[in-house]
């Protein structure tokens, strides 16, 4: 009898671990759901998307037909980290746009949340600083979540291959936010460049350092 209980607990024991290892595993058995939770990683293909730029004019990758990528920028009015990079956006749009590479400027940031990033204020944000690029609204923040952007600002360059917009660097705009004098490090700029020459880009990904984006509650 007590060998009887024994195997009859192991038995249970054995069945419990086969049900939650089965379990588990479907939970990560769907690819688009993993992509959603975590974003894009280098080598995806990043989804096109149709966003309201600060003109009213509705924007999608696809608009820009001789592009050869993008640099795609989360960012806002009122986080400290993305008023530091304004001006390196911009140089950047200005250095790369003739090259094929136009920054794309989202703010993903819920307006009821922080209302410093309502749609009026970056219209105004905009023409206070002289953006040369679109800078669109996440309505819904339906689009930073594909991406997996988690801070403003938020990189991620991508190159046109076959017809598809791939993720080719994630992360920082480069190693010092404080001061543009002291960067070292130009994580964007260097990305793009090697992508220009046609060469591997060598730091594909690094840590975004700015503020958290601003979500619906």
């Amino acid at each position: 009898m007590k060998n009887l209980k024994i195997l009859m607990t192991a038995f249970v024991v054995a069945l419990g671990l086969l049900s939650f290892t089965t379990t588990d595993h479907d939970k990560g058995s769907n690819p688009k759901e993993n992509t959603a939770a975590k974003g894009y990683e280098v080598g995806d293909e990043a989804a096109d998307f149709k966003l309201k730029n600060i003109d009213g004019k509705m924007v999608s990758l696809s608009d820009f037909k001789s592009a050869k990528g993008f640099i795609v920028v989360f960012t806002c009015n009122h986080c400290p980290y993305a008023k530091k990079y304004e001006d390196r956006i911009i140089e950047l749009d200005k250095k790369y746009k003739s090259k094929g590479y136009p920054v794309i400027a989202i703010n993903p940031n819920d307006p009821d949340v922080q209302p410093e990033d309502g749609y009026q204020q970056m219209i105004e944000r905009a023409k206070q600083k002289g953006f040369t690029f679109p800078y669109l609204v996440d309505e819904g923040q339906k689009i930073y979540p594909l991406y997996g952007a988690t801070k403003t600002p938020h990189v991620f360059v991508l190159k046109k291959e076959s017809g598809k917009n791939i993720v080719k660097y994630i992360g920082a705009i480069d190693n010092n936010y404080d001061n543009p004098n002291d960067v070292s490090e130009h994580y964007a700029q260097d990305a793009v460049n090697a992508l220009i020459k046609e060469e591997p880009v060598k730091m594909t990904k690094t840590v975004a350092i700015g503020c958290t984006i601003k979500i619906k509650k």
